[in-house]
């Protein structure tokens, strides 16, 4: 997978051309405060399921209130906005090819010593008649995600897990390891 995804990230890379810097600074601020306010929103309908019924509930939010968010503000912001990772628990999730690259690089980052809340990156791709803006932003692994995509899920939680997605490989995470990313995708004039 590294090979083909570093195939893709070369191939990027040559159509890529810088935009100018007012424009990428405001993206940049643009994607940052959707990136906040989805990961605040987020959480606090994580938490409040949790308070109610523990990590099943939370896996309901995950399944029908995360992509609501992330449509809401996708039309906020004028912008797309998701989450993604090397191993999805949502097929709708997986990562792209560019998507892939960043998430390895961050990978990379992490074992270099850069911590997990300051892996960003951002760019501008140009392919055949299109631009557009990217940005990701790493998403941790903390103590309460475990429930749901640690190496030791209980039997309820797994469970629905297996119901609500058979194909499932967001498990397996340790405290601290990069679970996945927020990622955002502008379309730019030409």
């Amino acid at each position: 997978m590294r090979k083909l995804t570093v195939l893709c990230w070369l191939l990027a890379s040559l159509v890529s051309y810088p935009v100018t810097a007012d424009e990428q600074q405001n993206f940049q601020q643009q994607s940052k405060a959707a990136i906040q306010e989805f990961a605040t929103t987020l959480k606090g309908a994580l938490v409040s399921a949790i308070k109610a019924g523990g990590p099943t509930e939370a896996i309901q939010v995950c399944n029908q209130v995360a992509p609501t968010i992330a449509a809401s503000l996708s039309k906020k912001y004028g912008f797309d906005i998701a989450r993604t990772s090397l191993k999805v628990r949502n097929p709708n999730n997986k990562a792209d090819c560019w998507e892939q690259t960043v998430l390895l690089q961050f990978e990379d980052r992490k074992q270099a010593g850069e911590a997990i809340n300051m892996l960003t990156f951002s760019e501008e791709i140009n392919r055949d008649d299109s631009q557009e803006l990217r940005m990701m932003k790493a998403i941790p692994t903390g103590e309460v995600c475990l429930k749901c995509h640690g190496s030791n899920i209980a039997e309820p939680v797994q469970a629905t897990l297996d119901k609500l997605y058979p194909d499932d490989q967001a498990t397996g995470f340790s405290l601290g390891d990069i679970r996945g990313a927020f990622t955002i995708r502008k379309a730019t004039q030409q």
